[in-house]
């Protein structure tokens, strides 16, 4: 499903220019009068390599009674619930009005990626208008002209990197089988499960190993659904390949996996879960591909219920990531066990296509928390603040909290294996990213952080400026305290006039006398003789 932006803003600023231009047609009736638009249309467009459903809404007005402009503002709030996107725009030759801040207001309260567009951007007098869009507080506007197609190369750049946490409803065609994908060590028994599941002798097989050297898709249909199952060659240690065609055979199979959507991983149940089992299983994860276990060639094991419990605990054991997963014990030889694979395979397939409500995730996340907070690091505890699942197939989450590159390891274990617990997610592969809040820019070193002012100690200092910090820095303690607490001392003017210095307020504090000497002046202005200051006669 395409991701879908709601184009909102007041009236006249040029919405339905944008929808025409974003699909492709003239759609949308365009005028220069305010209110033309009146119900939210939809449409599919498109810009650059990304396929978009356009929500063209009316021009939002601020009243809530029962008139004609109220029932268009319904609108655009029904319009806002259901887009994934928001794109407000602005008109940038008028600037910011009261009824945008208004808007802006509501706009703060969806919790939605906001992108804002300055529109009408082509002439110099919008510039303007573009500075006063600052102030609405959605960060840096995308300037822009809808009718002259001006911008548009910023507005996809700002469209993808608002998308990359928003959740796409992926819906599956109709006719779209589920890709299955069989794999193993040679001669596991691939190609006569096969056989027995699709009830014809469809594939070669034999006592000898690696009959198998391409994947070989087989389109098949169980209880209604299209499946195509895929056949995959014999996948050896690394160490082992030598010849260039079985390299391309395993490259082949690699492929295979990266394509399907389900994995099965057939071995040998005397010899299940050695090193290649082991890392074919952990490229599955990687990938994050849905994974079932088989133990094949059961009919011959004297001991099954035994059997199968040690299988089933050493998976969890040597594949923790994997916990959970379906494990089938079977015989396609005989023909035991075969039944309880597809509905293994198609509930493996559920939960690896699973999709939680934010609701329920951010809830869960308030308990986990509670349970175990976040340890604190270098003294600071770590808040976690939102949660959501950005996609499917695999599950992918990502966790807005702080400090999230401080993070430890084994908390984010702990998370995942709760998260799995809590919503009933066995075996599927899980992702789970951590994010911090946005960095201020204006910040230090930040992209509009500036020149750095001088510091004292800074290198850039003027060297009189360094030389005398260098020499207080020596002083010692008591001293250097003193030194910054002094009061500075009133300058000493020479050769100044007695008529300037007897004029009220006058800064000057000595002057010089007759003889040379130095007399005392009042803050008034006039002298003092200090005569009781001399010696007795």
């Amino acid at each position: 499903m395409a991701l879908k932006l709601a184009i909102v803003g007041r009236p006249n600023v040029g919405k339905s220019t944008l929808f025409n231009r974003l699909v492709g047609k003239r759609l949308a009736l365009v005028d220069d009068r305010p209110g033309v638009t009146r119900d939210r249309r939809y449409a599919e467009g498109s810009i650059g390599d990304m396929d978009l459903t356009l929500i063209d809404t009316a021009g939002y007005e601020d009243v809530s009674d029962d008139s004609l402009e109220s029932r268009m503002r319904e609108q655009t709030e029904l319009a806002l619930e259901d887009g994934d996107l928001i794109l407000f725009m602005m008109d940038a030759r008028e600037g910011v009005t009261s009824l945008d801040r208004i808007f802006a207001e509501r706009l703060r309260k969806q919790h939605k990626p906001v992108i804002l567009l300055a529109n009408k951007a082509e002439s110099r007098e919008s510039g303007g208008g573009v500075g006063e869009a600052h102030a609405l507080g959605f960060g840096e506007p995308v300037a822009i002209s809808a009718e002259h197609g001006e911008g548009m190369a910023d507005l996809y750049a700002a469209i993808r990197d608002a998308s990359v946490d928003i959740f796409i409803e992926e819906i599956d065609e109709p006719d779209k089988p589920i890709r299955i994908a069989i794999i193993g060590r040679p001669n596991a028994g691939k190609s006569t499960l096969i056989n027995h599941l699709i009830g014809e002798d469809r594939l070669l097989t034999g006592p000898e190993a690696g009959i198998t050297r391409d994947s070989i898709s087989v389109d098949w249909e169980y209880e209604g659904q299209n499946i195509r199952l895929v056949d995959t060659a014999g996948m050896r240690r690394k160490a082992r390949v030598q010849e260039k065609l079985e390299k391309l055979s395993v490259a082949d199979t690699i492929r295979a996996i990266t394509y399907a959507e389900v994995v099965v991983l057939v071995m040998d149940k005397d010899n299940a879960f050695d090193v290649q089992d082991l890392q074919l299983a952990d490229l599955v994860e990687r990938e994050g591909r849905a994974l079932v276990y088989v133990a094949a060639k059961w009919d011959l094991e004297e001991n099954p219920q035994a059997k199968l419990a040690d299988l089933t605990r050493m998976a969890d054991d040597k594949l923790p990531q994997l916990r959970g997963s379906p494990f089938v014990a079977l015989s396609a030889h005989s023909g035991r066990g075969v039944d309880r694979l597809m509905p293994a395979v198609l509930k493996a397939h559920a939960t690896w296509s699973v999709k939680v409500k934010t609701k329920d995730l951010n809830d869960w996340l308030s308990m986990a928390t509670q349970r175990h907070p976040p340890p604190a690091v270098d003294g600071k505890r770590i808040k976690t603040k939102y949660m959501a699942q950005t996609k499917a197939r695999p599950p992918t989450f990502v966790l807005f909290a702080s400090r999230a590159a401080s993070l430890p390891e084994h908390y984010i274990r702990y998370l995942t294996n709760s998260l799995r617990e809590s919503f009933d997610l066995p075996g599927t592969p899980l992702r789970l990213t951590i994010k911090g809040g946005s960095e201020n820019p204006y910040a230090s070193g930040g992209a509009k952080s500036g020149p750095e002012r001088y510091k004292g100690d800074a290198k850039t200092a003027p060297r009189a400026v360094r030389k005398k910090a260098e020499e207080e820095s020596h002083l010692p303690g008591k001293a250097l305290e003193q030194k910054k607490t002094r009061v500075a001392k009133p300058r000493i003017i020479g050769a100044v006039k007695n008529s300037a210095s007897k004029k009220a307020g006058s800064s000057v504090a000595v002057q010089k006398g007759a003889r040379g000497g130095a007399r005392q002046v009042s803050r008034s202005g006039r002298v003092r003789t200090g005569q009781k200051h001399l010696p007795k006669k």
